[in-house]
């Protein structure tokens, strides 16, 4: 039996194990969205919405950054080569309001996630097009799917279409469904009882405020 590289294995966070596929895991059916019709939007605490159809967003100067992925699942897989509009050339054409503390991620069919703003806006985040040389297979989140490879990969959302800049860190649908806020797989920050009581306690207010809106 080969020995696992102690290299390798470094790099895999506590509870992962590493594989050399990329399984395919998705809440519902993998949707076709038509691409006269597509659009990327930026709103809530914006001096202006911004909006692209899929030909301007083509148009956004492209990065490639090389990253891992780490899936609340327990699988990683290493080296992946991601090519798209990184998050900070994004962010050149949206004027955040001061307030702004979170994003609430949109994507297709009216899948939600969340990320601090904190954690969005960095250098290792895009939204990527291709992964390894190839336009983004449906499956995996194509045309369009966000990366934030610091967070577990339900962050990265498949088929995202908004972001949404909100004052408060609110949950989105695996969040309100028992998965952790933040998603930190260096800490194993899986589901929603491993949160802090102020963790907990600010997922309830956030909740609480956008009810109230």
């Amino acid at each position: 039996m080969q020995e696992p590289d102690p290299e390798l294995q470094k790099r895999l966070p506590p509870g992962q194990v590493l594989t050399g596929k990329w399984p395919v895991l998705t809440y519902g059916l993998t949707p076709h969205p038509s691409m006269r019709k597509w659009t990327f939007r930026c709103f809530g605490l914006v001096e202006e919405e911004v909006s692209w159809t899929w030909e301007e967003f083509l148009k956004l100067p492209r990065a490639e950054i090389t990253s891992d992925v780490h899936c609340v699942t327990r699988w990683s897989k290493l080296e992946n080569r991601w090519e798209g509009i990184h998050i900070r050339e994004l962010m050149k054409h949206v004027k955040i309001r001061p307030q702004a503390a979170a994003v609430m991620i949109h994507a297709e069919a009216g899948y939600t996630t969340t990320i601090g703003l904190e954690d969005l806006i960095d250098d290792d985040v895009l939204l990527a097009l291709k992964h390894n040389g190839r336009d983004l297979e449906p499956d995996h989140g194509g045309p369009c799917r966000l990366v934030v490879p610091k967070l577990y990969f339900w962050k990265s959302a498949k088929w995202v279409r908004a972001f949404e800049f909100l004052d408060v860190n609110a949950p989105g649908f695996w969040e309100v469904n028992g998965y952790h806020m933040h998603g930190d797989p260096w800490k194993e920050e899986r589901y929603s009882d491993q949160e802090t009581r102020a963790m907990q306690q600010m997922r309830a207010e956030a909740l609480r405020k956008l009810r109230d809106r």
